[in-house]
């Protein structure tokens, strides 16, 4: 590994720890759900869940339709991740296509909200909210490349803000030598997260994410290790077979993606589409995440610098302390 290289990873890796320290616990992937739902008769049922993560200075707030009116009271489920509420209105017998809502709070929040609509007829209007574009004009009916392009961008915003998965990437990209083994490794977790995220969204498998935090972040751990034993010249079967050990920690990784998707809750009969474009985006994003480290990487080779010796284990040891304390800290939220 060249030295302008491991310059790179020391800077990159930095970076993550500045900007990713205050979300060392979830992943930033959280948005607000708000949901209506037409009944029979006059009634309309609000749904409205956020997520805990959310600062108190920067709430989040739904947009009614205008000319309705709450006629129960609230009602609360709080979990771990996210306190829902839950109430009727009353909207005059009108439908609630052409109506106007939204979210206050998304700008200042820098977050994301997911809009779901039931009308009585069964049509399904999906949409999602952000803080330059917080409010809808309630349509007939969603079209599927609107679908299709809001769980693309979710996707590709949770990968590219969700520093624990890029830092195990950067690991990677600083394990592995030669671009046709990186191809392959890359690849491998691809279809290791892959597996697991559409499993977990399907139903067929349920972790509770508390836990496959903690196992995230030992993952990057053992990538931090093994950085210094490659650099000590100690090679190990992961640095002969990269691609082996990238796949069993993407089965791990699409657990936590399967996670903040869940979150969200999609519907049954949005699912298939919805994960295949949000599994779309996280692939964009990780490629272009690598490409910008690989790109880094010529463009600090052509510097005439010379780097001391001892920038070699920086790299091993940034990622590796990050990790540790995500370690700690995912554990401790777990027991206390």
């Amino acid at each position: 590994m060249s030295r302008p290289a491991l310059m790179l990873a020391v800077m990159a890796s930095w970076l993550w720890v500045w900007a990713g320290a205050e979300r060392s616990m979830a992943h930033p992937l959280n948005p607000a759900l708000f949901e209506l739902r037409e009944l029979r008769g006059v009634a309309v049922e609000v749904l409205w869940r956020v997520p805990l993560s959310q600062p108190i200075n920067a709430p989040l707030s739904p947009v009614l339709p205008d000319g309705c009116r709450e006629v129960s009271a609230p009602t609360f489920t709080r979990t771990e991740q996210s306190l829902t509420t839950r109430w009727r209105l009353d909207c005059g017998g009108r439908s609630l296509v052409g109506g106007r809502i939204g979210v206050q709070g998304l700008s200042e929040r820098q977050t994301d909200a997911l809009v779901r609509i039931h009308l009585a007829d069964g049509r399904l209007i999906q949409a999602v909210l952000r803080g330059d574009s917080p409010f809808l004009t309630i349509p007939q009916r969603s079209r599927l490349l609107t679908v299709a392009r809001d769980c693309l961008q979710l996707g590709l915003e949770h990968i590219l803000t969700g520093f624990d998965h890029l830092l195990f990437v950067l690991g990677l990209v600083l394990l592995v030598h030669g671009w046709r083994l990186l191809l392959w490794t890359v690849t491998a977790f691809t279809v290791g997260h892959s597996i697991t995220l559409s499993l977990a969204v399907l139903g067929f498998v349920r972790i509770p994410p508390a836990p496959v935090e903690v196992l995230i972040a030992c993952s990057i751990f053992i990538v931090g290790v093994e950085l210094t034993r490659e650099m000590s010249g100690r090679a190990t079967w992961t640095h002969r077979l990269p691609w082996a050990m990238a796949l069993a920690f993407g089965l791990l990784h699409g657990l936590g993606f399967a996670g903040a998707l869940a979150q969200v809750g999609l519907p049954a009969d949005e699912i298939p589409l919805s994960l295949f474009s949000f599994n779309v985006g996280i692939e964009v994003g990780q490629l272009l995440f690598v490409g910008l480290v690989l790109a880094a990487r010529v463009a600090l080779s052509m510097l005439p610098v010379r780097w001391p010796q001892a920038s070699t284990l920086i790299p091993a040891y940034a990622i590796g302390s990050l990790a540790a304390f995500w370690v700690f800290d995912r554990v401790g939220r777990i027991l206390f």
